[in-house]
């Protein structure tokens, strides 16, 4: 699904989105997450094995949510794409950090996150299919 321009600018913005993932018995999981636009799809990461990571894995349709006052955004996606290689994963948490801390130097995110690079790193690729927004 393609986002309209003001959705895009928004969400090119370093926001904190809420993702929710479902468990093997139907119920939800919701934690907060790093997310970075790819053209049309989310890109997100997180540590190999957490909750998230493993019902990612079990069911690929997730749900983010964005608030920001009265507007909001929520994306319902599907992971079409999930990537265990450790070069990619790690690379890709890397740019998150240094999107989210934009004035941090690359030696400064490097030390602050030093613990990136012993974790078993996993990226997703999610696949927008459905937008619903407020006061856009």
């Amino acid at each position: 699904m393609k986002l309209t321009e003001e959705l895009r600018a928004f969400l090119e913005e370093p926001r904190f989105p809420v993702l929710a993932t479902s468990y093997p018995d139907g119920r939800i999981q919701q934690t907060v997450i790093w997310y970075a636009l790819d053209g049309d799809r989310i890109i997100l990461n997180t540590a190999t094995g957490r909750v998230k990571d493993r019902n990612i894995r079990n069911n690929p349709h997730i749900s983010l949510c964005w608030e920001d006052g009265y507007r909001w955004i929520t994306i319902e996606g599907t992971v079409s794409e999930i990537i265990d290689d450790q070069e990619r994963a790690v690379a890709d948490i890397f740019a998150l950090a240094r999107r989210y801390h934009p004035a941090a130097s690359d030696d400064e995110i490097d030390r602050r996150y030093a613990n990136f690079r012993r974790e078993l790193r996993t990226t997703y690729v999610v696949d927008i299919d459905r937008v619903i927004s407020h006061n856009f």
